[in-house]
């Protein structure tokens, strides 16, 4: 019995496999969520994911609020930012798209992704975390932002990209084998004398392009940013 309780305590099972890490824990942490969505995550399905005991799991994470942010922390640390890009405004273009493949990978995790890095103070968060803000800080003060410009422009596309995905996540339809779009979208359910407008837009609506809606939006925010101070524009 000694025995096996020291394998319990260092993560060991009976073949004397390896002491689970943090980084194995969360990685099945984010495929649980992949498979099942957050609520199908528990501290217990995550014991048994790794099959171990689950006060291994607790070493590592003390609670589900912590493995929530630790999904989060491991999805970001993928996104990458080139901060000597001398082309500001594609580099921008190119993190966003970036977050939108990171997204539609793991279209469960998005509302970790949004809200769980929020949730934390600056300078608490993960640096894995924060790195993206502060190379993007970088690109954009070495192109001629002044710092405060800079965060206003990280806050702005960010903020778009977050609605962004959120939206394209949550476009549903009523009836997909319809072909009148009205019905597919659900549309006839609202008053036409009260949405004129949103009932006009049936095919715009039901031909919704995340790809394209991404790039027609980051035209519009980065016409909008045009450049540092002094800057034709």
């Amino acid at each position: 019995m000694p025995a096996e309780r020291s394998r319990r305590r260092t993560g060991e099972d009976r073949r004397g496999e390896a002491p689970v890490t943090r980084d194995a824990v969360l990685a099945a942490a984010l495929a649980i969520i992949d498979r099942d969505g957050i609520d199908g995550l528990s501290m217990r399905r995550l014991a048994e994911a790794v099959r171990r005991d689950p006060m291994v799991i607790y070493r590592h994470l003390p609670n589900k609020a912590a493995v929530l942010d630790g999904v989060a922390e491991i999805i970001l640390a993928r996104l990458r930012v080139d901060p000597s890009d001398p082309d500001w405004a594609e580099q921008l273009r190119t993190v966003a798209r970036d977050f939108r493949r990171l997204a539609l990978e793991h279209p469960n995790a998005v509302p970790l992704l949004v809200t769980r890095p929020l949730a934390t103070p600056l300078g608490l968060r993960p640096h894995a975390v924060v790195r993206p803000v502060e190379d993007i800080l970088a690109l954009l003060t070495r192109a001629g932002f002044s710092g405060v410009d800079a965060l206003h422009i990280y806050r702005a596309v960010f903020g778009f990209l977050y609605g962004h995905v959120l939206n394209e996540l949550q476009e549903v339809v009523e009836r997909p084998d319809e072909t009148d779009e009205v019905l597919r979208l659900g549309l006839y359910r609202l008053p036409i004398g009260e949405f004129p407008l949103l009932r006009g837009l049936a095919a715009a609506l039901a031909a919704y392009d995340g790809a394209a809606e991404l790039e027609r939006g980051l035209d519009i925010l980065l016409a909008g940013l045009g450049g540092p101070a002094g800057e034709h524009r």
